[in-house]
């Protein structure tokens, strides 16, 4: 299993470096030593923990789905033309592009500053590993 340095877990998991250091140092993120002597969080340790520890926004909508890919988010910006548009969205701290009608823009009152929560649901799913790991 691959170990994560302090700084990787805290990216990897949207939270500062202290943060990370005092979950270590409270016991609830287990961490060991590698062989520099630097704490570090193991792998599928890490993963546990962002599952266990996942708190998405409450929904704005109120509604339920079947959707699991949800992501509540602030619009930030609305290009439009007679037929088509692009909204673009902040959700934390990952940007989420939809093209949709113009019509559902307006249907919709999308503009930025909207808050508006983007579900994606995906036939495929890429997914690459950082050069040189197995």
């Amino acid at each position: 299993m691959p170990s994560l340095r302090i700084k990787d877990a805290a990216g990897l998991l949207g939270v500062s470096d202290d943060t990370v250091r005092r979950w270590i140092d409270s016991g609830a993120l287990p961490a060991e030593k590698d062989a520099a002597g630097r704490k570090v969080v193991d792998g599928k340790v890490l993963a546990e923990f962002a599952v266990e520890h996942a708190t998405p926004p409450p929904n704005p909508l109120g509604s339920g789905t079947s959707a699991r890919n949800r992501f509540v988010g602030l619009v930030t910006k609305v290009t439009t033309d007679t037929v088509m548009a692009e909204v673009q969205m902040q959700c934390g701290p990952f940007t989420v592009v939809s093209l949709m009608s113009s019509e559902s823009v307006r249907e919709l009152g999308l503009e930025p500053g909207s808050v508006a929560v983007a579900m994606v649901k995906a036939t495929t799913v890429i997914v690459e590993t950082p050069e040189g790991t197995s």
